[in-house]
């Protein structure tokens, strides 16, 4: 055989078996796309997490999953996964990439996470200086016997006036007598006061001490 001939036949089948090895090792680095899916549970109960924000690391790349904690998204073998939701410590997980099939399923847990949050005041004014002119225009004359007689009803303050000679059981027995009745008929409209006990007592009252008598 020529030289030159069997020279080109050595380099042809070099040049071959380069080809063929950089081809194998594409196919070996090239990573296979799967169906990666799965089902987001709690780590104390097993109680599913709805909402969880499923990220391949590093990109933008995400899903949620739905109201059962199921999710399922097509994604590379060997990709670093980051699972999270509020309330809940985050999770990382790395597909395998020696995966028999072209699906890969899992459970995924969290964990709960105390969040501890900073202290927060609340003022009833937006700022100091408010609070201070507030505070100097605070009209604070009245005294507490005025306070008191503003907040009693006029119909308790007469009350008490025509209590004022009774005993104490005698008043307590009245004066709960009047507050059922006012309970009694509130949101509609009361009796005539012909009936009531309360002013028959004031009329027997009057009359023994001779407020009917004539002056004459």
């Amino acid at each position: 055989m020529n030289p030159l001939n069997k020279s080109l036949i050595i380099g042809g089948l070099f040049i071959y078996c380069f080809a063929v090895s950089l081809s194998t090792t594409a196919q070996n680095n090239e990573k296979r796309i799967i169906q990666f899916s799965g089902v987001v549970v709690t780590g104390d109960s097993l109680k599913p997490v709805p909402f969880t924000n499923i990220t391949v690391t590093g990109t933008r790349h995400a899903t949620v999953s739905d109201y059962y904690g199921f999710f399922s998204f097509a994604a590379e073998e060997g990709t670093d996964i980051t699972f999270s939701a509020v309330g809940f410590k985050k999770a990382h997980f790395t597909i395998p990439d020696t995966c028999h099939e072209n699906r890969y399923s899992m459970i995924q847990i969290l964990f709960l996470d105390t969040v501890m949050l900073k202290e927060a005041v609340i003022y009833p004014w937006p700022t100091r200086e408010q609070f201070r002119q507030a505070f100097l225009n605070l009209d604070n004359k009245n005294d507490d016997m005025a306070r008191a007689q503003k907040n009693l009803a006029k119909e308790e303050m007469e009350l008490i006036s025509m209590n004022m000679g009774m005993s104490s059981q005698e008043n307590y027995k009245m004066g709960m007598q009047q507050y059922q009745t006012r309970m009694y008929y509130t949101g509609g409209k009361p009796p005539l006061t012909l009936m009531d006990p309360l002013k028959w007592a004031e009329f027997v009252k009057a009359w023994k001490r001779g407020d009917f008598k004539s002056k004459d």
